[in-house]
């Protein structure tokens, strides 16, 4: 830190947490029963079962957060996303990763802006010791604190996505941050959520989150679906997909995902599959275009090689399935 800015830092007078000129907005009331929040996802597309719907309206209800678990791709980022819509809301995503800290998901000052307000001091003869530059001013609000800012009222939903990429270190910062819904930055002040957040941390498993921060959520693992279920899923999200096209494409990645891979395709893999197949102008499964579009479903080429020569006899059992 530049010289200049830690002599204003040990001079900085405290100051009171100020409040920003930002408009009121209206409280979104919450959902009112499991039913409503089944139905509301349905229109937006999610395909929920009673389960996850009684977590989701539950979270809303105790304002406690929603802790996801399951295998990539089967749909946990998208009920933040399905929550934004529903409730209104600004969506604010925390994209975990080995490395996070608190100047990334929190808060940062902005030094080029100190930097130049003390260099504008200076070229006014003025002294900077005094000067101000640790405040609301100068703060630049990370994922956390904009969740968070209390000077905000709108409903918000926080998305901490793929928190097992993290560190330990902060995964103990978070559990911190969320059982108060509160951030001190020490030379302004301590921000509490007003409204506290709508939070929903997804996880894939590649470690085991600690006890003591799943304990203060409510926590549903979400699997592969049934073939009823993502078939369901698929014509409510590709509804413009001929109807035989889509049955196919659901029985073939439910028997692939009976099989021995390293990675299993997800709900995701399905439509950006279904998709493609339609960019082809494809209405039914062809062996040709199977195997010159395994690298939409299957991302390593290991699986790939395994899957290829057993191609027709796939699409010969999902015909039958579907």
């Amino acid at each position: 830190m530049p010289a200049a800015l830690c002599a204003s830092r040990a001079n900085a007078p405290a100051a009171a947490l100020p409040a920003p000129d930002v408009p009121l907005t209206e409280r979104t009331p919450r959902l009112d029963s499991v039913d409503a929040v089944q139905e509301a996802m349905e229109r937006c597309a999610y395909v929920a079962d009673r389960d996850l719907a009684t977590c989701v309206f539950l979270a809303m209800k105790l304002d406690r957060p929603l802790f996801l678990e399951g295998e990539t791709g089967v749909g946990k980022t998208e009920i933040a996303k399905v929550l934004s819509s529903i409730l209104d809301a600004e969506m604010i995503r925390l994209q975990c990763y080995e490395g996070l800290d608190v100047s990334t998901a929190v808060y940062e000052w902005n030094y080029a802006r100190q930097i130049l307000r003390i260099r504008m001091l200076e070229a006014a003869g003025e002294a900077h010791a005094g000067a101000d530059i640790f405040t609301r001013e100068f703060l630049l609000a990370r994922p956390l604190l904009q969740a968070i800012d209390p000077a905000v009222t709108r409903r918000r939903v926080l998305l901490v996505d793929e928190l097992d990429r993290a560190d330990e270190e902060f995964e103990a910062f978070l559990l911190e941050a969320l059982s108060d819904f509160q951030v001190t930055v020490p030379e302004i002040g301590t921000f509490k959520a007003s409204e506290p957040p709508v939070v929903v941390i997804t996880s894939n498993r590649t470690r085991e989150v600690h006890d003591a921060l799943k304990r203060r959520c409510l926590y549903h693992w979400i699997d592969f679906p049934d073939l009823d279920k993502e078939l369901r899923i698929v014509r409510r999200r590709v509804p413009e997909a001929a109807a035989a096209l889509s049955a196919q494409v659901v029985a073939f990645v439910q028997e692939l995902r009976s099989r021995e891979l390293y990675k299993r395709p997800g709900v995701a893999e399905t439509l950006d599959w279904l998709h493609a197949l339609r960019a082809l102008s494809e209405r039914e499964l062809a062996a040709d275009v199977v195997e010159r579009t395994l690298g939409v479903l299957l991302k390593y080429q290991d699986d790939v090689q395994s899957v290829r020569p057993a191609v027709p006899g796939l699409i010969e059992q999902a015909r039958a399935s579907a």
